[in-house]
């Protein structure tokens, strides 16, 4: 056995890669991924216990550590196999030439990673809206990516260079409640504060409908639209419905036209009205007798 470590596999000037070494630089590998992975899911445990303000520092304390322990893990691999740090400069160098020729994205999402980590501006839980419309919640933050997960249930990678360069709407980020902006029209001549008190008690049977001093639902009139009377209906709902946008548009608008039927007030659809000159009229006549 002893005879078999000491096979040698590479010798390169007066560096000599023997069996054993490289066995050991596995082992060493494999028991730092163990054992950062038994530290990862002790820490998550303690997280579930705690507030969730709590549980998001805690979450990125834990994704440091990992990766910390990580990279501790392959520099003593490298040690074991006989690499001494000052030459790891030289590969540092020779890593350097590489991201220059073609790893620069690499190296972005792993540094915004670490920003996004470090700045708390995007958390475990949070709902996301991105500039290409995107929207859902937060499922995991990787250094290279991040997790977001649909409202119909797909999980999509996103590199997380997008997520510093580009504009994120975070719905959640200081307080989990927010208010939608409702559209909505009548037809020209109804009575405007019959629709106002009728959409105010439809929005109040809604179930999640918040109604308090800070948080009251509100009817703007907006405008003269071509065939209506334009208004917008501002409610603030329950957190837990405000990772589902489209159900919540679509209850309050089923509510309001409940209501404006059941009151009488007419909900308009487009019209276009003609109006012939008679002078034309008298011009095509008299071109048809002619």
């Amino acid at each position: 056995m002893l005879d078999w470590l000491d096979i040698t596999l590479v010798k390169v000037g007066e560096y000599t890669l023997t069996t054993g070494a490289l066995c050991a630089s596995v082992l060493v590998i494999a028991a730092t991924f163990v054992l950062a992975g038994l530290i990862s899911r002790a820490i998550n445990r303690l997280a579930l216990y705690r507030h969730p303000t709590v549980s998001h520092q805690i979450y990125t304390i834990n994704k440091i550590v990992y990766y910390f322990l990580i990279v501790l893990g392959f520099i003593g691999a490298l040690s074991v196999l006989g690499f001494q740090l000052d030459k790891l400069v030289i590969v540092g160098g020779a890593l350097g030439i590489g991201i220059g020729l073609g790893l620069q994205s690499i190296v972005n999402n792993f540094v915004s990673g670490i920003i996004i980590l470090l700045e708390k501006s995007i958390k475990v839980g949070d709902f996301l809206e991105l500039d290409s419309g995107l929207m859902g919640e937060v499922k995991a933050i990787r250094l290279r990516s991040t997790l977001i997960r649909t409202n119909d249930n797909i999980d999509i990678l996103i590199p997380s260079s997008e997520f510093i360069s580009g504009r994120v709407i975070n719905w959640t980020l200081e307080e989990n409640v927010r208010r939608f902006r409702i559209p909505f029209g009548v037809a020209y001549g109804s009575d405007k504060q019959k629709v106002k008190d009728a959409v105010l008690n439809a929005v109040n049977n809604v179930s999640y409908t918040l109604n308090d001093e800070k948080h009251k639902p509100l009817v703007w009139m907006t405008g003269f639209g071509d065939s209506s009377l334009n208004f917008s209906l501002g409610v603030w709902v329950a957190p837990d419905a405000v990772k589902r946008p489209s159900q919540v548009t679509s209850d309050y608008l089923w509510a309001i036209d409940d209501a404006l039927r059941e009151a009488g007030v007419e909900i308009p659809f487009p019209q276009r009205d003609l109006h012939l000159r008679s002078s034309s009229i008298d011009l095509g006549t008299r071109a048809a007798e002619n």
